[in-house]
């Protein structure tokens, strides 16, 4: 059932010019606030000599891999059971709430998979190019590091990420509605060079990358994408790709749908129409309202989502405040986030922070104070082209609502007087 709440009104919000007044009049009594917790009696934790400061901690050799803190064990990928039949053909989500910056830790890049993780030795493993070229090749996973290689920071996303929405609001967590999305920077090679090594016929238009997982992953990508960004990585923030990304080989496909993005990636055919397969047909097409449908919408158009607060990261404590989210495209860089803190009757512009790179994730922040009122906050995004994120609603009058792909509509959470907030939609 969708939930629907009725707008806030305007004098619960905080404007620009307002905040940044009552921020310089009142800065001492905002230190005073920070600083509350701490007044009266005296802090346990401050007097008790704790015993990491008495005893000697673990050395170097006890954690060969680095960890994150046995504190921050609650910040893992999660998953809901009921999504599909089984685990080896399911999903898990990246943990968006917890995060910050742009890029995503190896160890919490979402998965998606069909037929579960494939555990491939690099020694055995085999790259064959075949179809239209004009020397069949095969390389070693040594062979495709002796090719000059590159590295790029993308975002990578599921054409499903936020598909539960499109009936309305669904997953109470902006992990689950939209952590089907991570980024990361990519080692590899660009895959022109591997194709040029074999040589293209002239009638040469389509490629088809397959893994060699239990479920042979395929999909078409046009020649002219694959020649232009395209590569085959090998390394993911510097390290091995992890086995559920791929290791050892996968094929990177900037700014398009995720399941492009073969992983274990053991032979690409040139060819010169697209093969139809079961991902392009069945799968990962949008049947319209009219009885058409959409197939072969590759591209992640510009998306945003506040991260905190949400769901799973309630306002904790009333006075200074800091909304952060991302924002993404695959048509470019982003330009700019606007953000409303009273669902949609004012909108102002976020501060964005840290690299902005073409379909690749940028960080937004907004600092405002918060004093227990109401808030229905959302994002917008605009990225280079001049593409503006559109409301699930214009989304919904256009292409109906039997669609589970390529929901980039906006997002609404309303923080309660508590600070709990909550996945809605405005009517």
């Amino acid at each position: 059932m969708r939930k629907r709440v009725s707008s806030i009104k305007p004098d619960q919000v905080l404007g620009r010019r307002g905040f940044l007044k009552g921020a310089g009049l009142a800065a001492a009594a905002t230190a005073a606030s920070w600083s509350a917790a701490r007044a009266g009696e005296p802090d346990p934790a401050i007097v008790k000599l704790p015993d990491h400061t008495r005893y000697l901690g673990d050395g170097v050799e006890a954690r060969p891999y680095g960890k994150p803190s046995k504190f921050e064990a609650h910040v893992v990928k999660r998953d809901v059971e009921w999504l599909t039949v089984s685990r080896q053909s399911s999903v898990n989500f990246t943990p968006l709430h917890e995060l910050d910056g742009i890029i995503t830790p190896n160890g919490l890049c979402f998965e998606r998979h069909h037929a579960g993780i494939a555990e491939i030795d690099p020694a055995q493993h085999r790259l064959m190019i075949n179809g239209l070229v004009d020397k069949p090749l095969i390389f070693t996973m040594d062979d495709i590091e002796r090719f000059p290689r590159e590295n790029r920071i993308y975002f990578l996303e599921c054409a499903a990420n936020s598909g539960m929405e499109w009936k309305g609001a669904q997953l109470n967590g902006c992990q689950f509605t939209h952590g089907m999305i991570h980024t990361v920077m990519y080692t590899g090679v660009p895959l022109k060079y591997i194709l040029e090594e074999a040589g293209l016929k002239t009638n040469a238009k389509w490629i088809m990358p397959e893994g060699a997982d239990a479920a042979a992953m395929t999909r078409s990508i046009p020649l002219e994408k694959a020649l232009k960004d395209c590569m085959v990585a090998f390394k993911m923030n510097g390290e091995a790709l992890r086995a559920e990304q791929g290791y050892p080989l996968r094929i990177v496909v900037p700014g398009w749908e995720g399941n492009m993005w073969v992983k274990w990636l053991r032979r690409i055919e040139v060819g010169d129409e697209p093969w139809q397969g079961r991902e392009e047909t069945s799968k990962y097409t949008d049947l319209l309202s009219d009885g058409r449908s959409r197939r072969f919408t590759w591209i992640m158009d510009a998306k945003s989502v506040v991260t905190n607060p949400s769901p799973q990261a309630p306002l904790k404590f009333k006075g200074q405040n800091v909304l952060t989210g991302i924002a993404w495209s695959g048509r470019g860089a982003i330009k700019r986030v606007d953000v409303t803190l009273d669902g949609g009757r004012n909108w102002r512009t976020a501060r964005i922070d840290g690299p902005v790179l073409p379909m690749a994730a940028t960080r937004f922040y907004v600092e405002f104070d918060w004093q227990g009122k109401e808030l229905m906050i959302q994002s917008r995004a605009m990225d280079e082209t001049g593409y503006v994120q559109p409301t699930k609603e214009e989304l919904r009058q256009v292409r109906g609502t039997n669609s589970v792909y390529h929901n980039n509509g906006i997002q609404t959470w309303l923080v309660r007087a508590n600070g709990e907030t909550e996945n809605v939609e405005i009517s």
